[in-house]
């Protein structure tokens, strides 16, 4: 099993790998150009000890010392040095591009899935752990990948670089470093191995403490009137207990590494300068060649310590990245068929025919749904909490597709009418009310982007915002946070109905739209409706029954079916299941 589990990591971590090469092929040219400029980053070092070895040649005894051939190697020095510190400037904004753009690019197609995704997606997750993985797991993959520009290739090359030089040197000394190497590498694998999995769980459990933040932070109010606070509180901290034991795993595994490296530099440090000074002894090396091999000795251990602790890093971006793949692997919504037709100009005639729908497969809510609404209808939907009042709303917007059956518009299936012009034709006002930051005007424009200014405040005056809104400080130029910020719950509900009478879509769908309003202005709302609504197909969802009395059609739904249908005086007639729900609202 644990092999397993090993085998799946190392699949997933290859892939993972396999995109973010992807990603960073369209930067190829940057890659070469970065490569480059490591290559005579390294190449100027390992010159400068062979220029400090010949220098240190030139010093035979005291008095005998070439001070002109020594300042002429001191000369060559500081033109290699000051090349390397260019070449590495240049190097570094290289990385920096290549990294950035990498991220702009996976953050830019990551939020372009999630617009694509399905609302029971949505529904099924988490906010907090969406944001967390557009967030900061793209920054940590950014941390990750930029150090790994930015040491990966320098240290690589390094290696490789005063391992050519110093078998150029001396092979038997360069064979000590050569043997005492694959310590190096067990110690960076056998960490590498144990870490992926430790950082994914951090991060998996990070995701999980952000959408707590998310939720609390959003919800205070409703925290704080039932005192939750404690409660939230320990939540909170059991999160924390488990992010800081998975923390402390992947962080002491990471943390072993530097030590462990150094002590394998120590071990070929310690060779190299053992067998080379018998060799020197003997007069197979000069003490100048000795002392620059000490310096590649160093140079050359020096990069396992820097190439370990990018493995380390990489492992947590890769295991980051893994998480923002996944978001992007999500099936994302039924696309338009491509003979889909666009809806214009609709008259309102809407049929549910033999619809059924549920939201979880085993658990049924709708069944043999059946509905026909002429055009200009006002068409109420009550029953009880659950009945599938607000699913109906979400099947002829087409949030949701229905399991079986159909659902057609001026008589084409909507399932071949473009989802955009399908919800255009809708003007839709929600229970929950939804306002962006921005301004008023902003926020009343958003079905209607080039809408004039007076058109705004004519709209404004048939919803009854005007008013408030003068008493604004900028009036309709006032900038309102996310959410609506200080503005009462019925005035974010007025500017919701502003923004539909604005369109004046040819269909409309009210949810519990005045729920939120004062009896006062819910009267003169209910005017502006009714003369909004003439002409126009209307669904109504309500709980309050004497808000839908003058409807065309009633459906009584209950448990996903329409058990009954008709007008307000025909159904109380009736004395049916309507009656029963109509006389509760007087009983005493």
């Amino acid at each position: 099993m644990a092999e397993k589990h090993n085998t799946d990591t190392k699949a997933s971590q290859m892939d993972t790998m396999k995109r973010v090469l992807h990603y960073i092929r369209k930067y190829w040219f940057l890659v070469g150009l970065s490569l480059v400029l490591a290559a005579v980053c390294v190449v100027l070092t390992l010159y400068v000890p062979i220029l400090t070895g010949d220098a240190v040649d030139l010093i035979v005894a005291q008095g005998l010392v070439d001070f002109e051939g020594v300042f002429s190697i001191l000369w060559k020095i500081a033109v290699a040095m000051v090349f390397t510190a260019l070449a590495q400037w240049l190097m570094n904004i290289c990385n920096n591009h290549i990294t950035y753009h990498v991220v702009k690019d996976i953050r830019e197609n990551a939020f372009h899935r999630l617009e694509q995704l399905p609302l029971k997606y949505l529904d099924a997750h988490a906010y907090g752990d969406i944001v967390s993985r557009v967030i900061a797991d793209v920054d940590t993959f950014a941390d990750g990948l930029l150090l790994g520009f930015t040491q990966l290739f320098t240290g690589v090359l390094t290696i490789l670089g005063t391992l050519v030089f110093m078998l150029v040197t001396n092979v038997p000394i360069a064979l000590v470093v050569v043997c005492i190497t694959p310590v190096s590498f067990l110690v960076a694998r056998f960490i590498a191995t144990r870490t992926y999995v430790m950082f994914k769980e951090q991060t998996e459990v990070r995701g999980e403490q952000t959408s707590l933040i998310e939720e609390m932070v959003g919800n205070q109010k409703i925290v704080k009137t039932f005192s939750r606070e404690e409660a939230v509180k320990e939540q909170f901290a059991q999160i924390n207990v488990r992010l800081e034991k998975c923390s402390l795993k992947a962080i002491f595994f990471s943390s072993i590494t530097n030590p462990s490296t150094r002590f394998v530099n120590s071990l070929v440090y310690a060779g190299v300068g053992i067998f080379g000074a018998f060799v020197a002894i003997r007069g197979g090396i000069s003490v100048g060649r000795l002392s620059c091999f000490l310096s590649y000795a160093n140079q050359y251990t020096k990069p396992f310590n820097e190439i370990s602790g990018v493995v380390t890093e990489l492992q947590n971006a890769l295991a980051c990245a893994s998480r923002i793949f996944a978001l992007m692997d999500e099936e994302v919504q039924t696309p338009d068929p491509k003979d889909a037709r666009s809806l214009t100009d609709a008259r309102g005639n809407v049929a549910l025919e033999q619809v059924s729908f549920s939201y979880v497969p085993d658990k049924k809510l709708i069944e043999n749904l059946n509905l026909q609404v002429k055009p200009g209808q006002r068409v109420a939907i009550v029953g009880p909490t659950g009945c599938g009042k607000t699913t109906v709303i979400n099947l002829l917007m087409r949030f949701y597709d229905v399991d079986s059956g159909g659902i057609k518009v001026d008589g084409t299936d909507i399932r071949k009418i473009t989802r955009g012009s399908l919800r255009t034709s809708y003007g839709m006002v929600l229970q929950e009310t939804w306002l962006r930051a921005g301004t008023i005007r902003d926020n009343i424009c958003m079905g209607k982007p080039q809408a004039t200014q007076e058109e705004v405040i004519q709209a404004a005056k048939a919803s009854h915002a005007h008013s408030f809104i003068k008493r604004l400080p900028q009036g309709y130029d006032t900038v309102i946070t996310e959410d609506g910020g200080s503005l009462s719950q019925g005035q974010k509900q007025l500017l919701c109905i502003a923004r539909v009478m604005l369109c004046l879509p040819p269909m409309l769908i009210l949810d519990e739209a005045t729920s939120s309003i004062d009896t006062r202005t819910e009267l003169k709302i209910q005017n502006a409706f009714a003369r909004m609504m003439e002409g126009r197909t209307s669904f109504i969802v309500a709980h309050r029954l004497s808000t839908i009395q003058e409807a065309d059609v009633i459906l009584v739904m209950k448990d996903g079916h329409i058990i009954e249908q008709g007008n307000h005086e025909m159904l109380l007639k009736r004395g049916g299941f309507y009656a029963t729900l109509y006389n509760s609202q007087f009983a005493s």
